[in-house]
Parts: structure tokens; sequence; C-alpha cells
């Protein structure tokens, strides 16, 4: 690092050769988001950036100068400036970090020698150097530079960072030693001497992953809770989308100031719908967090860059036309992206439908929606407007409230990603809801939704399942495998996985309201034989354990609900009931309906004097006294506090009506803006669509319930109002969302104890580099398909022997006489196989012989298959040793670009074939995935004594699954292993073939730096 005699230090090292001259990297641009939630971009610096350097250094302090040099430095010289701005990208790099075009910070480091003299490679060791402007300080700059000059330097094989620190200079000593690297610290000739291992490690990477969640959390949070809102293109007349949503935000009762911005509006100051209105977000005057811009595509960036030199920090653009209309429209797309980010500005759109905050304190409708839900403790995130709005509709007729509402149409730069991060800690949210159309980085996903499931449910329903494509406008990786195969796992990471937006209520109704069921056990109870049998049917049908149904007759009253559930609530061999209700018939044989709000009371009392948390549901049909009461039920969000307004804000005028009227479709519809802001056209799917085919929809009661399912780590410090019981039209529903809710609670407490990856000694993972490293150099050099090679049968077997995996050895056998020769060395008895493309695996064609004791029983076989499959040269055969009986199975790996490396297990043959019966992990797996994959399987009884066979060796199988995990984990370089057919005995097993195949290995985007998707 150049510090304190940096200018006679210069003059006394020898210069260095010259080096070769190299493109400019533009793979190291980067979007990153700092510790405040805006954004920076990074890039490296060429020599074009004199005057941005030299403007950047006039605004650093003289303090800061004197801790960068270690001496007074008013300016820089002419000198400085050409040595800051001309960088080899090799030997010398400088990265700077900008907003609105310009430095805030800047980073460089000078490749170095042995003795601390410029060097060229060889050499792996650089000196660094950071300089942050002060305004920027503390906003976690130097450490998203950090991380990318160490990703800079590593792909430079420099593999240590040399930093020279002033003792006074803490802040810069803090970046250093909380970045997680492996360091050595000294103290020498009156300054900090500090080394630091480039390489990645456990904790670096944990820091890393922190910070992202807390810098990506609180951009979120800066779009959710805005002081103030402007409004970009309002018209003069009532209707048009921009006026829609201003007249949302003034009924919601937003806490903060409101700003109407119309560009006709020139003849002075003005009102609209009682607010203030100006002609630009600049002639507001006063400071503006959040614009929702609902102009003309085309007008956009000029809206943008008003937005971006006033300091807005976050834009909601409702305009459509970008990358849902087609090449054009991305084009446009990632220029608005491009020009938000360069004022460090996030967007949530474009053509969205809006965002919802129903915290008390805020009380945000920026949204096409016509009314502002109840306020909960569901989160919501939708990328389809239409279906958003569908699923508020449903939320609110059935009680349930939310704590936030997005729809983010393109998601061309906020996705459901950052709000996992900010869901994950939010105390005002307990279950996450999200409907998916596409997921643009499905490992950071999966990551995501892990760790927040740990916490609180994540819910999750996947439009587009079966097109082969990403809806239009989003940006998403090409994935090979099958939709169920994400859908297991997904299911791994503690997502529950729903098929339909009507499932998607129904689960988050019970999670939002009932606490987690502690495991399968259901009673059943209700006046209704029928409607209980079905229920209980529903139950063996999810894999749950129902009790016998208790019938307690047509001629039950309330009482009798009451205390018959009382009962199952206190009885410890149930860890769930589900109320089953028909209506009640009179004397005279009439139906009644009155009693409804009656049960409703009664089963209310029930569950309030539960002696433990134990999750209910209702299962009613044709009960339209009971269906009012759920319709009625209070929200689970805790009291309002009453904090006060902002000052200077708007009453909160919310409408009276509003939470007995459900929000529905076509309530809204927009008129003619003014001429010279046309409202911006919806998206295609902007009509609402029924929530289900379903006539019924459930409903909610307000028992005095227990704890919700939601995350236990920070309790309301209000008091909380009582939370519902959700109540369905059907027992399939019913019991559908409670057998999700089941299968939750356990994949929870396992994650808990989690699974471990186990060590073997045996593993030679050095001996396997080096034969990677070697067969790889022959495909290199032209020897092999560039896009990797597939090993021979040898080099296959000796690398699987490398992690413990023997594979039987299998002799080639082109004519009679040589499979005798191969029996002869093997012993007898031996198996003769085909091995042709076309046959191989496929017994079912007749290409094996099985059990050959003798010279003479090998010969005919021999002859057999070459007289009725083919000539030897066609058929390719070898031959094997026998081995034990058991059941064929199949063990594969295989990365996927889209969610990277994965496990993969299936019994041989039509199970897995035809049937898809195939399970998977994601890699690595530890002990308790293996042992969860082994038992996955539909056919998995097979393997434990199906109809009094013998028993497999599940041990030896579960350590098999476990050596193929190591191997694909410890070398990202081996992107598909095959072993088909694996013979699990009694007592071990064998492997009698293998498949191999290397390839350089692919680009791990969630192992890098943090930086936003790139455009």
């Amino acid at each position: 690092m150049q510090s304190a005699s940096e200018q006679s230090e210069e003059a006394e090292r020898p210069a260095p050769p010259a080096p070769p001259e190299h493109a400019y990297p533009d793979h190291w641009e980067a979007d990153v988001v700092l510790r405040d939630g805006g954004t920076a971009r990074i890039r490296p610096i060429t020599a074009d950036d004199a005057d941005r350097l030299v403007s950047f250094y006039e605004q650093v302090s003289d303090e800061s100068k004197y801790y960068r040099f270690f001496a007074p430095y008013p300016r820089l010289s002419a000198k400085d400036v050409h040595r800051f701005t001309h960088h080899d990208f090799v030997d010398r790099v400088g990265l700077a970090a900008t907003v609105g075009g310009e430095f805030i910070a800047t980073v460089r480091y000078d490749r170095i020698d042995a003795r601390g003299m410029p060097a060229s490679a060889p050499a792996d060791e650089a000196e660094v150097a950071f300089l942050v402007q002060d305004a920027h300080q503390g906003r976690g700059v130097a450490s998203a530079l950090l991380e990318h000059i160490a990703a800079v330097a590593r792909e430079r094989d420099i593999r240590r960072f040399a930093a020279e620190v002033l003792p006074a200079n803490n802040k810069m000593i803090k970046v250093f030693t909380d970045a997680g690297y492996t360091q050595k610290r000294s103290f020498e000739d009156g300054s900090v001497r500090l080394h630091l291992d480039l390489e990645p490690t456990d904790r670096s990477l944990a820091v890393q992953r922190a910070r992202e969640q807390r810098a990506e959390a609180r951009s979120v949070q800066r779009l959710l809770t805005p002081r103030s809102v402007a409004v970009v293109g309002t018209g003069r007349a009532p209707g048009g989308v921009g006026r829609t949503v201003l007249r949302n935000l003034i009924e919601a009762g937003f806490t903060g100031r409101v700003y109407a911005v119309n560009a006709a509006l020139t003849d002075g100051p003005a009102e609209l719908d009682g607010v203030p209105a100006h002609p630009s977000v600049g002639a507001i005057g006063e400071p503006v967090d959040l614009a929702i811009v609902a102009v003309p595509a085309e007008r956009v960036p000029q809206v943008v860059a008003d937005c971006g030199e006033h300091g807005v920090r976050g834009l909601v653009v409702l305009s459509a036309g970008y990358a849902e209309s087609g090449p054009a429209g991305r084009d446009r797309q990632r220029e608005l992206v491009r020009q938000a980010r360069s004022y460090g500005m996030r967007i949530i759109g474009p053509n969205a439908f809006g965002i919802i905050n129903t915290a008390d304190d805020v009380r945000l409708n920026a949204s096409l929606a016509p009314q502002m839900p109840a306020a909960g403790r569901i989160g919501l995130f939708a990328q389809s407007g239409a279906i958003g709005i569908a699923l508020l509709a449903g939320l609110h007729r059935h009680g349930a409230g939310l704590s936030s509402f997005i729809s983010a149409g393109n998601r061309a730069d906020v996705s459901g990603n950052d709000f996992l991060q900010h869901w994950y800690d939010d105390p005002g949210t307990d279950v996450v809801l999200l409907y998916l159309e596409s997921i643009g980085n499905p490992r950071k996903f999966t990551r995501l939704a892990r760790r927040t499931a740990a916490v609180k449910p994540v819910v999750v329903v996947k439009g587009a399942r079966h097109s082969g494509s990403a809806p239009p406008g989003h940006r998403v990786p090409v994935t090979r495998i099958p939709h169920a195969t994400v859908s297991a796992l997904l299911r791994q990471a503690g997502v529950i996985r729903v098929d339909t937006v009507t499932e998607l209520v129904d689960a988050g109704l019970l999670l939002a309201a009932q606490p987690l069921p502690a495991g399968p056990r259901v009673a059943i109870l209700g006046n209704s034989e029928s409607l209980g049998l079905l229920t209980y049917d529903a139950c063996l049908t999810e894999g749950l354990r129902p009790l016998r149904p208790l019938d307690l007759t047509t001629a039950a009253e309330p009482a009798d609900f009451r205390d018959a559930l009382a009962a199952a609530l206190a009885d410890e061999t149930s860890d769930a009931v589900v109320v089953t209700a028909i209506p009640w018939v009179g004397e005279n044989g009439a139906t009644e309906f009155g009693d409804g709000e009656v049960l409703a009371a009664a089963l209310r009392a029930a569950v309030a004097s539960a002696p433990a948390p134990k999750p209910v549901v209702v299962v009613h049909v044709e009960m339209g006294g009971l269906a009012e009461a759920l319709a009625v039920a209070t929200s689970t969000r805790p009291t309002p506090t009453g904090r006060a307004a902002a000052p200077g804000a708007r009453p909160a005028t919310r409408r009276t009506d509003q939470a007995a009227t459900p929000p529905g479709p076509h309530t809204v519809t927009p008129g003619p803006l003014a001429p010279d802001a046309q409202a911006p056209a919806l998206a295609p799917d902007a009509q609402v669509p029924a929530l289900a085919p379903d006539t019924q929809t459930p409903g909610a009661l307000a028992p005095g319930s227990p704890a919700p399912a939601g995350p236990q780590t920070a309790a309301p410090t209000a008091p909380t109002v009582p939370a519902t019981i959700p109540a369905y039209p059907a027992a399939e529903r019913a019991v559908r969302a409670l057998a999700e809710a089941v299968r939750y609670g356990q994949w929870r407490r396992q994650a808990a104890e989690p699974g471990r990856v186990p060590e073997y000694e045996d593993i030679d993972e050095g001996g396997a580099a080096a034969l990677i490293e070697h067969a790889l150099g022959g495909a290199d050099d032209g020897g092999a398909d560039a896009r990797g090679v597939t090993l021979d049968t040898g080099q296959a077997g000796e690398l699987l022997a490398r992690y413990g995996i023997d594979v039987l050895p299998t002799l080639p056998a082109p004519t009679p006489d040589d499979a005798v020769a191969a029996a002869a060395r093997l012993g007898y008895p031996v198996a003769l196989k085909t091995t042709a493309p076309h046959l191989r695996h496929r017994p079912d064609l007749g290409g094996v012989r099985l059990d050959l004791a003798s010279e003479e029983q090998l010969r005919t076989a021999y002859a057999e298959l070459t007289e009725v499959l083919g000539k030897p040269e066609e058929l390719l055969p070898v031959v094997q040793a026998m081995v034990p009986r058991g059941v064929d199975t199949v063990v594969r790996s295989a990365i996927d670009p889209a969610v990277g490396a994965v496990l993969s297990f299936g019994l041989s043959g039509a199970a897995s074939e035809l049937l898809g019966d195939t399970a998977h992990r994601l890699v690595p797996a530890t002990d308790r995935d293996v042992a969860e994959l082994v038992r996955s399987l539909r056919t998995a009884p097979l393997l434990f004594g199906w109809r009094g066979s013998a028993p497999v060796d599940t041990p030896a199988l579960e350590e098999l699954l476990l050596r193929v995990s190591r191997l694909v984990d410890d070398h990202p370089e081996v992107v598909a292993v095959s072993l088909e057919p694996v013979v699990v005995a009694p007592r071990g097993l064998s492997v009698l073939g293998a498949t191999v195949r290397l390839a350089p290995p692919p680009p791990r985007t969630d192992l890098g730096p943090r930086s936003l998707p790139s455009y």
C-alpha cells in the first residue's frame, strides 16, 4: 500500500517492465446495495476518469487524506492523477464506487514481490489502499469495494493483500478485520501492517451474506416506509392510473406527506385531491423518499432523471411498454435500470401493480388496489398484478390481514429475493406468501428461503411451470431439470410448495392463525358421519394419521361441539383437530341456518380454554350463519399503538366501509389523464380473475387462540387481537392445508438439529484433483470435446475409487474366446451383458445373461445374444462377476445452471424412467438428507422388506450417496456422475456401471462478491 512516504518511495522503486495492454474488463462492473439501502456502481477506473478523480479528491477531508497518505496531501499532482487512472488491469487495478456518475470511493491494488517492490506474475501478493469520501463513510462502501477488489485479485492469481494503516484510522482497520478473511496483524514503524489471505472462508462468506441481508432488507424497508411520496403522472381530471394511486394513498391514511406531479401544472401552486401539486419533483422543494411513476414509457427517463437529481430514494414504476412488449421494450427496461441505479435508486417494476404497507405508523397504499387491506401478519409478493389483487380479495374475504404487499411486474430490479431478505427479520410478518412466475437467481432464492423458513413459513405457488419459458420481461437462467425436481429441492429448503392460488390462500390462512402441529395425528369431530369419513379419507391421502371420527350426530348443539372440541384439545393422542359441521335440521324437517354464530362462539370458547396450543380447522357445508361469522373475523395484527403522524402529514381518512367491502374486480375504472400525462398501459392480465372455481370460500373464526405459527423472534409489544380459526368449504382443502403445516412443522424441528456431512478418512481429495486436472488437460489440448470429457471405464473407476467407491470390474468380450478368458480371470459364475447404447441398462430387451456357471453356459449365452440381437461389434459385450442379489437402484448427480449440483436417487427400470419416481437433494447432502432421499420414493418399501423380502443394506446405500455428494461438492469439474445399476443387497452393495463427465467448472454466482443482477 502506498502510504506515508509514498512520493519518495515511488522515486526509489525501479519501474517494472511495461505490462501488455489488456482489454477493459467490463465483467468487473457491478451494482451493489449499500448498508443504508441505497445503491452504487462499482467499475474499473480508466484514463477517462481524470477529472472525476480530481473532483472526488477535492471533496475528501484533510483528515481522510492524511489517513490515506500518512502525511498532509492537499491535492493530487498531474503525476498522481496519471498513476491513479492508468492501469493494466492485471498488476495494477483501480476500482471506483460511483453514484450519479461521480466517484464516492476508490480502491486500488499494486502487485508486489517479497521485498514489497512492484512486480508481475508469478508474484501473488499486492498492496491495497482505499479512500472514501467523508459524506459516504459509514454506508459500507469500503466493505463492498474490498469484496470486489479481492475477487479481481483472485482472478489475476493474487492470493494475499497487504495493507498499511495508521493506528488512529479505526474505521479502515475494522473494514479489514471484519471481512472474515484469514489474516495476520503486526505493528511496524508506527503503523498497523495487515496481511489478508484472499481465499474465501466460511466466516468471510457468512460476513458477506450477513451484510447482503442487512443491505437488501434496508433497501426494501426504505421503499415500504417512506416519509413522503410523489405521484408522478397525476392527471387533472378524476380517473387515470396516477390519479387512482393518489386517491388510494389519501384514503389509506398515509402518515407522511403526499405530492402530486403533473408536468402541465406551470401556472403556480395548485392542488389535486387536496394535496400540493407541482410540475416536477424538483419543484416540490422538499425531500421526496418514494416516487410512483405513472407516465408513458417514453417519458419515464425524464422522470427518473428528475427524481435522481433531487434525492428520491426509490421508484415504483407502473408504466408498461417494457420487456413484456418485445425487444425494443427490453432495451428500454435495461436502460431504465441503469439510469435508476446510477442515482442510487431501486425500482419496483416496471409494469408493476404497486406496494402496500399496513403498519399503523405508515399506512401506505401506493398501488392500484382500490382499498387498503386489513392489517395482519402475512407478507405477500406477487409478480402478476391480476393474481395479486385476487389474492388481496381472497385474504380479505377470509378475515386475514397483511403486513405488506408487493406486485413487482417485470421485477427488473427489486425481486422476491429482496423481500425475503426483508421479511426474514421483520417482526411484523409471521408468514410469507409468494406467487412467482420465474426465479431469477434460484441458488440465492433457495438459500434465502431455507434461512427464512427456519423462523417463519414460506409458501410458494409458481406459474408458468410447464410452458418451458419465462414470462415476457423476466430474465432467468435456463434449467435442464424438470419442474418436479425444482419443487423437491424447494421443499428440501423448507418451502411450502403449493400448486394453485387457492391452496396458497388456504395454507396462508392456517399458518397465520394457528400454531404448528406437533405431529401428524388428527382428531376429527362433527355432526355428520359422512363428512367425517370424507375428512378421514382426505387425511390418509395426505399422509396424516387420523383418529377415528367422533360423530356428534345431527342432533348435536353448539354446546356439544364446544365440549367435544375442548376434550380433543386436551387429548394428548392428537396433534390437530378438524371440526366438521353441517346445518341443523329442525323438528319440522326444515334446515336451520341461524345457529352459525352460536357455533362460532362455542368453538371460540373451547379453543380459549385449551391447556396447550393445538391447531384447529373447520370444514363446513352450507352453514350460512357460520360463514357470516367467519367473514367478519378480526385480523391477527397487534393492536395499533397510536403513533403520531409525521409533521405536516394529512390526517388519516380511512373509509369506514372498507373492512366490510372486499376488493373485487372492476371496482376502479381509470379515466383519462391530462393531455400531458396520459395513462400508461397496464399489464395485459390487469383484469381480476376469480380466486378459484369454487363458489364457496373459506372464512375464519376469531377465538382466543394460541400463538401463530410464525417465528418467535420478536413478540409484539402491543396486546394482540385473538387469532383466527380457518374454515373451509371442502374437507380436501382443509386437510391439504393442515398437511402442509404438519410437513413444515416436521421440517422446522429437523432444521433445528441439522444433519452433518461425514468425513471419510479414505477419501483422497488431492489424488482425485490430479486425475481431473490430467483428464481436462487432454480436453484442452484438443484431445476431447472442448465442452468437457466423458471418462472411459478405467478412468471413471479410478476417480471414484479415490472417494471410496468401488466399481465392479468389467472386461470386454469381443469374441467368445475373449469372454471365456475374462470369466476365467474373474471366476465363475459370471454375467454376460451388452453395452451398446440402445441396449444399455435394458435387461427387458434380453441383453443380459446371469449366473453363467461354466464355459459351456457362457459360450451358449454368447451365441444366443449375437444371434438374436446383432454382431459382437454392434453389441459390445462385456463380462462381469456375479454379485449378491438385491434391489437394483440408480445414483446420479448433475450440475444444473439454475440450481447447482443435484444428487438424485431412484430404483432402476420402469419405476424411475416411466413413473418418474426419483428423489433429489441439493449438494452437499447431509446424513439426514440422504436418509430422507432413500425413504422419499414411492417404491421405497422395496428396500425395507416389502412382502416378506429381506431388507437391504440402507446404511451402505446412504454412505454411497454421501460419497458421491462429497465428490461433486469437492470438485465442481465433475459435472455429471451416473452409477447404474447399484445392486443393494441385504449386506453391502455393488456398483456395476459408472459414467463420469468432466468439464471446466461453471461460474458460481452465489460465491462471488455482492452484486445486483446485471443489465
